[in-house]
């Protein structure tokens, strides 16, 4: 019998009307859970090993609540509530951080990231896509897309409105978790799966995706697609991208060092070191050419910018009469730096 877990959660959610599971919400995920809770839950739910979601009763619930009184107070409390739930319950035990294979496993993934348990692509998603069905997100929650129409006539019938928020594969973040320290001007715009840390506020425009998100403090007024992570003390100015890529396993994650500045509709496709700087409307990707000039403003070479990828105190900006992209040493950035450190 396995007797360590990556991890293990307990969780409530909706089904399609042929057993499908459309979404679950995990209150309290476990990374790395003891062992002595996971002899317990095995002894409950008979688990042998391997990555399983597990359909449990509220009997079942009841039980494991029991079981694990003098294990776990937060998780038997959390189990003694489940088991009173009128809606399914799951328990969902992963032995490794493997490839998905379940819709419940996908949404227990999504919750480590966004309660800050592990950093984006600190997990395997491998397979996520065709694991979230694309649903109705409404005020009654999810329902399936088959099933919408039905729904909304009942509620029409009713003198109800039956609300679609959104037709997507990911909900918005705050529906399962609201990290503590944050401030999130529009919570549709940030997708669960994303990692919010203590500090950050993330603005009207601004969008963080699944399997991304910020260290924290910083401001995110732009986007941060999935991939990315952005450092502490940054700001993504209005309406820039920074561009990253995503699945599972060994794809580039787009990095951004702490105290940089990524200006308005501006992006990036390259890491970028701390203090940092890529002017308004600026694209920097791995393929840009960029002059690299010295403190004369001479030019020294002509390189990729993926030869300029992690590295620090740079600006970034585009030459307005030649349209050439251009990258000094961020003087400023530095002088400010060795001034600190100097202080301390």
């Amino acid at each position: 019998m396995t007797t360590s877990l990556f991890s293990i959660a307990f969780g409530v959610g909706t089904q399609n009307r042929q057993g499908n599971w459309l979404e679950v919400f995990y209150a309290r995920p476990l990374l790395a859970p003891s062992t002595e809770l996971v002899a317990k839950v095995s002894e409950v739910l008979g688990y042998t090993g391997g990555n399983q979601a597990i359909a449990i009763s509220n009997n079942q619930a009841a039980k494991l609540a029991d079981a694990l009184k003098g294990v776990d107070a937060a998780q038997s409390a959390l189990l003694t509530r489940l088991a009173e739930s009128h809606r399914p319950l799951v328990a969902t035990l992963l032995a490794e951080d493997a490839a998905l294979s379940s819709t419940p496993e996908a949404y227990l993934k999504l919750h480590l990231l966004s309660h800050r348990l592990v950093k984006p692509h600190g997990v395997n998603l491998t397979g996520i896509f065709p694991l979230l069905p694309n649903v109705a997100w409404t005020n009654q929650g999810a329902i399936d897309l088959a099933e919408l129409a039905e729904r909304q006539l009942e509620a029409r019938l009713k003198g109800e409105l039956l609300e679609v928020i959104s037709v997507d594969k990911f909900p918005k973040m705050t529906d399962y978790v609201v990290p503590s320290g944050v401030r999130i001007a529009d919570t549709a715009r940030v997708r669960l799966g994303a990692y919010i840390g203590e500090g950050t506020t993330v603005m009207h425009e601004g969008f963080v995706n699944f399997n991304a998100g910020t260290e924290g403090p910083g401001m995110i007024e732009g986007r941060v697609s999935a991939g990315v992570f952005v450092g502490k003390g940054s700001d993504l100015g209005g309406g820039c991208s920074t561009m990253g890529t995503l699945s599972g396993g060994g794809n580039i994650v787009i990095s951004v060092g702490e105290g940089c500045l990524i200006g308005a509709n501006a992006g990036i496709g390259i890491p970028l070191g701390d203090r940092c700087t890529v002017e308004a409307g600026l694209y920097v990707t791995a393929g840009t050419k960029v002059a690299l000039l010295d403190d004369q403003n001479n030019l020294v070479k002509v390189v990729k910018g993926r030869d300029l990828a992690g590295q620090s105190d740079l600006l970034f900006r585009r030459n307005s009469q030649t349209g050439a992209v251009e990258c000094k040493t961020n003087r400023t950035a530095i002088e400010l730096n060795e001034a600190l450190h100097a202080h301390n």
